[in-house]
């Protein structure tokens, strides 16, 4: 009985000292973080739409080059107007007024020039009879070099003035349509404030706005297809003609123009349009959203390495969509990145992964 208490007592001591060193030995990562991570996924989404509006290539905006008072205005927004013919007119008294100024001046130097003239002609004549001093023949002639050079300032003057009156006349620079009205009469403009915009006849284009994450991979010259509202299944090559380089400090986004490939397109100003840029030539992987952290206008998505540590990586992202954005640079399809929490993570943390079914995740690269 002994020797089977004892047997017991051995058997029992074994799986003790099992279940102890079973217990007792640390796990592995005991100290990692553990952390659900995914891989990146090929996107679905090949090409991209942006909605945009048919504008004229050529748009200046007109202003009358002085201030005044409107005192009529010939033209509405939609007028089709050619070039050189008046749309408003501003009070011309004041320079009317100043021009009649001007022109007395005038008179009043011209008739001062031909005293100072004649006077020069005498004592030229007297110092060539020696009846004069060449200082008072110098004298003679400089007051009539000051009179010819008063004579061409107020003449100069003149011309300026005549000019102010036909300013007060605003004129169409081009042959167009009235885009946009922004002065009534009785308003007082400054000079050079815009009382018209003009669509110019010619070329059409498209004008639409990209988000900020898309500047850094259009340019100037990428190939697009244009597509109008009002022509269902037609489409237009084109090609992106004008990029903004600054964003607009309320949508953030930054203006573009698309040109149509082809001269002559039947197309109205205003319509509506959809501009559709193909991505097929890049290969495309999407991430979560939150699993990009974002500092200083730049994206960033936690990376574990084979090591089980984390990675801090900079990514270049396109398009956001709802729940996922393409990641255009910077990652691999076979790359594990943390697919939550990432504000709290720091480079060269040790982490478990886990897969969104909490199950361990192998790093090993097959």
């Amino acid at each position: 009985m002994f020797r089977n208490t004892l047997r017991f007592a051995g058997i029992s001591l074994f799986a003790l000292s099992g279940l102890l060193a079973c217990g007792g030995e640390p796990p592995r990562q005991s100290g990692a973080k553990p952390v659900m991570v995914v891989q990146p996924s090929a996107s679905s989404e090949a090409q991209e739409r942006y909605p945009g509006e048919v504008h004229a290539r050529y748009e200046p905006e007109l202003a009358f080059r002085i201030g005044g008072k409107v005192v009529e205005r010939l033209v509405e927004s939609g007028d089709r107007v050619s070039k050189e013919q008046p749309l408003a007119r501003l009070d011309p008294q004041d320079v009317r007024l100043q021009l009649d100024a001007v022109r007395a001046q005038v008179a009043a130097a011209e008739a001062n020039q031909r005293v100072a003239r004649a006077e020069y002609e005498r004592y030229r004549t007297l110092l060539g009879r020696q009846l004069v001093s060449k200082s008072q023949y110098d004298s003679a002639e400089n007051a009539y070099q000051a009179a010819a050079a008063q004579l061409r300032q107020l003449s100069a003057e003149l011309e300026v003035a005549s000019n102010q009156v036909d300013y007060a006349v605003l004129r169409a620079t081009r042959d167009g349509v009235i885009a946009e009205r922004r002065v009534e009469v009785g308003q007082v403009l400054a000079a050079g404030q815009t009382a018209f915009v003009l669509a110019a006849d010619g070329e059409r284009e498209v004008a639409i706005n990209l988000p900020e994450q898309a500047l850094q991979r259009y340019r100037v010259g990428r190939p697009v297809t244009v597509e109008l509202w009002s022509q269902p299944g037609a489409r237009f090559a084109g090609s992106i003609r004008e990029l903004s380089p600054v964003a607009d400090a309320q949508t953030r986004t930054y203006s573009a123009r698309v040109a149509f490939e082809a001269p002559e397109v039947a197309v109205e100003l205003g319509q509506s349009a959809l501009v559709t840029i193909d991505n097929q030539a890049q290969a495309q992987l999407t991430v979560p959203l939150s699993a990009l952290s974002a500092e200083r206008g730049r994206a960033y998505v936690w990376r574990v390495q084979a090591d089980s540590t984390l990675e801090r990586v900079e990514v270049s992202t396109g398009r956001y969509g709802e729940s996922v954005v393409p990641v255009l640079d910077g990652l691999g399809e076979r790359d594990w990145v943390v697919l939550a929490g990432v504000q709290l993570l720091h480079e060269g943390q040790a982490v478990r992964p886990i897969s969104r079914d909490n199950r361990p995740v192998s790093l090993v690269q097959e």
